[in-house]
């Protein structure tokens, strides 16, 4: 019953961030989220604890805004590569190192990575991601790390210690 709690919980609030404030929005999202939860809560392995909130919130407001940023930002850029006549690529692979301990940080850093237009993560191996570039910048891996990860990774460490 709590894993059916908790995914009601989390469904909802994904669902009020996503579609707003307005009464019809709450209700239908109530109703959406309560058949979803009952539907798949019992596939979910976690449960929402009263001191995860904070976590979350921290999450909405730090994290969110920086994605939404980069995601502008790497769509013009790719939008750029695309529509220029030369088509600039640079493609490889590169590995990145996190200070991300906690699996719940590295799951979100390569899934913020893989969003972001141009990077996809293929693999993370304890501290390590593998991720394809569409266009490799900087010459070693510290300059690798800064120009994919670097902002995603100060946020999220910020949120899960």
């Amino acid at each position: 019953m709590k894993n059916k709690v908790s995914a009601f919980i989390v469904f909802y609030v994904l669902w009020i961030v996503l579609a707003g404030w307005h009464i019809q929005e709450l209700i239908v999202g109530a109703i959406i989220s309560a058949l979803l939860a009952l539907t798949v809560g019992s596939l979910i392995r976690y449960k929402l604890h009263p001191k995860d909130l904070g976590t979350v919130i921290k999450y909405v407001i730090l994290f969110l805004p920086l994605f939404i940023w980069k995601l502008i930002q790497a769509n013009i850029q790719m939008a750029r590569i695309v529509l220029s006549p030369s088509l600039p690529i640079q493609p490889g692979f590169v590995v990145i190192q996190t200070d991300l301990k906690k699996d719940i940080a590295k799951l979100s850093l390569a899934n913020a990575i893989t969003l972001t237009p141009g990077t996809l993560s293929i693999d993370v191996n304890d501290d390590e991601l593998l991720i394809h570039w569409v266009k490799v910048q900087g010459e070693d891996s510290q300059a690798h790390r800064e120009g994919i990860a670097g902002a995603f990774e100060k946020a999220l460490g910020g949120i899960f210690k």
